[in-house]
């Protein structure tokens, strides 16, 4: 039979603690510049040491080797009591309320589902089939197709209404009135009874008469057909073609089309291209998240035939030392125990966020230096002049780990003489060409794009074809990764482009 016993002993272990400070610091470099803008609008209002400025901020790090002693001292000043009798030690408190910062009040737009919602309560509709179309509504996905099938919407319906039907039947068996109680019964019965999926139908064809054409519809090819009937377009050969050969039509098979709705090949074609005026999605315009506006956080612009880089935070608060705090903080001799520690982390925090501030600044700088260094020929020439470049080969260029790299450019926008881009645009992999030289994945998929868009679309060009047009150009490709490259660019296969 084991025995467990208890022992005490020690040992040594190494473990590694990241400073509070450096993950700040950390998210600081992830924060975009709306972002930061917020942040430290926000410090500003709970460090009483940070006050904002038009100067330089490198010029404000003048407290650095001021650091608050750690001897104790007898003397000990109510730290309360300078703050509100009005900074006697240096400025007056009157000067600072600006620095109150009240963030902007989001305001809710209607979307999608609180749009269908209010049309479907405009409805002549009992209140139970309103619970049931407000429970479809909620399953509708952000095109505004419905998610899932009508008797799972049913189920879920059901298994709530047997909750609410359990509680309304104990709260009824309260009533002493025979008659009442009897009446209450019968009256909830009707109410709260199980849904059937063909209620669901019912109410499911109404919310489909609800705008924008092609709500609620259970599949790509009834949306369309919805939108369709709404457009009083059932007469014509692609209404027939998508009701009857829907598959067929996705395949672009249009010779099977053709020979089974009695129509030449290039007619059935036609007929699909009508369907283009018809939304896909007919939900999305109003499912979107609210739209959301790029502020680039760097600019590149040539001046004299170079190209210069420039931090774009002119709207971002320029930070330094309050000076009315900082002439009660040097006092050291009036200060111990808690009010010295409260001066000292403020003061020290102040100090911290002014240099990471900066070091951010210094480090998104160099990060789009290099860049600019490397892709000098994008900006000179376009895409297709894009070269490799990895997250690794910039840290190794700045001497910084890898992952500060990752955090610099990611969701930071340049704005360039060629437009507004992401960082990690000017990062990808690369092909070798004939003369050694590297090049882009991205500039070999504009390359690809760009071949597309000139072929004969009577005879549109096999990957096969693509492989040997970019093999002239000094390109040397797989077939499989054009096909690759051809599937992340959304263009279909030969056979499906090919017009008759």
């Amino acid at each position: 039979m084991s025995q467990f016993k208890l022992f005490q002993g020690q040992h040594l272990k190494q473990e590694m603690r990241i400073n509070p400070r450096l993950y700040q610091a950390m998210e600081l470099l992830y924060m975009p510049l709306l972002d930061l803008q917020q942040h430290l609008k926000s410090e500003l209002t709970e460090n009483p040491f940070l006050e904002m400025t038009d100067a330089d901020v490198a010029q404000e790090l003048e407290l650095k080797d001021e650091a608050p002693e750690e001897k104790p001292d007898e003397n000990e000043i109510d730290w309360e009591e300078i703050l509100l009798d009005g900074f006697e030690a240096g400025g007056r408190k009157q000067e600072y309320e600006h620095k109150e910062y009240i963030p902007p009040t989001a305001v809710e737009t209607p979307d999608l589902r609180d749009e269908l919602t209010r049309q479907l309560r405009m409805l002549d509709l009992e209140e139970r089939q309103l619970r049931l179309g407000e429970e479809i509504i909620g399953n509708l996905n952000d095109g505004g197709l419905l998610s899932c099938g009508l008797d799972e919407v049913v189920e879920a319906l059901n298994e709530w209404l047997l909750e609410v039907r359990t509680i309304a039947f104990e709260r009824a068996a309260d009533i002493e009135d025979d008659e009442e109680r009897d009446a209450e019964f019968a009256e909830l019965r009707v109410l709260f009874a199980d849904y059937t999926v063909e209620e669901a139908e019912a109410v499911l064809a109404e919310i489909q008469q609800l705008d924008p054409p092609g709500v609620g519809a259970r599949s790509l090819q009834e949306s369309i057909l919805i939108q369709m009937r709404q457009a009083d377009d059932t007469e014509s050969l692609a209404y027939m073609v998508v009701a009857d050969h829907f598959q067929d039509l996705v395949n672009h098979k249009w010779s099977d089309i053709a020979r089974a709705v009695g129509h030449s090949p290039r007619e059935v074609q036609e007929a699909a291209d009508t369907l283009s005026r018809y939304d896909l999605k007919p939900g999305l315009g109003m499912s979107v998240d609210p739209e959301q506006y790029v502020i680039p956080d760097l600019i590149v612009e040539k001046i004299d035939g170079e190209y210069m880089v420039f931090a774009n935070d002119t709207n971002l608060p320029r930070l330094r030392i309050s000076r009315a705090y900082r002439e009660v903080a040097r006092d050291r001799n009036k200060f111990t125990g808690d009010n010295k520690d409260f001066i000292s982390a403020k003061l020290n925090s102040a100090n911290w966020m002014i240099q990471a501030i900066e070091q951010r600044r210094q480090t998104m700088l160099k990060v789009m230096n290099f860049i600019v260094d490397r892709q000098r020929e994008f900006f000179e020439r376009g895409v297709q002049y894009l070269r490799p470049l990895t997250l690794r080969e910039v840290a190794e260029h700045i001497e910084m780990h890898e992952s500060t790299v990752s955090r610099v450019t990611n969701e930071k926008f340049v704005e360039t003489p060629r437009g507004v881009y992401s960082l990690k645009f000017f990062f990808s992999s690369g092909l070798q060409t004939d003369s050694g030289e590297d090049i882009s994945a991205r500039g070999v998929k504009d390359k690809i794009k760009n071949l597309i868009d000139e072929e004969d679309l009577k005879k549109p060009l096999t990957d096969a074809a693509i492989v040997r047009l970019l093999k002239q150009d000094g390109v040397k490709i797989a077939r499989r990764t054009v096909a690759k490259y051809r599937d992340q660019l959304g263009i279909l296969p030969a056979r499906m482009r090919k017009r008759v």
